[in-house]
């Protein structure tokens, strides 16, 4: 069997185009820069020293000495993950006195995160 084989059962014996399906899906469909936001954003969320990192924040702010010491990481390497986080708007920062302290931007990077380990868990 090769490859192919397995796609013909992913797709229709015949082709029908369904028009009042098709008018509800582009009534409905977000335009394309979004689309491209939306997927650049779930990028963030591809790398596991990122979600590493958002799991400490759901627990407490931190400074990032505190997060390499967790995470068994440099500074440095901490710094650079924490700025792409931040640049993506998911994690704030404040100073305080000579420490950088670091929280969850939002609710709503605890919930994108809490569903997608619900899906994992189903």
């Amino acid at each position: 069997m090769n490859n192919n084989d397995n796609y013909e059962n992913e797709r229709c014996e015949a082709t029908e185009i369904h028009d009042d399906l098709l008018r509800i899906v582009n009534e409905k469909l977000p335009d394309e820069d979004s689309l491209y936001d939306l997927a650049e954003l779930f990028k963030i969320f591809g790398d596991s020293t990122r979600i590493r990192i958002l799991f400490v924040l759901f627990e407490a702010e931190v400074c990032v000495c505190d997060l390499a010491a967790a995470l068994s990481m440099t500074d440095s390497a901490v710094s650079h993950q924490l700025a792409i986080l931040k640049r993506n708007k998911l994690v704030r920062s404040r100073r305080s006195g000579k420490s950088m302290f670091y929280s969850l931007a939002d609710d709503h990077v605890r919930t994108i995160i809490s569903q997608g380990m619900e899906h994992l868990e189903e």
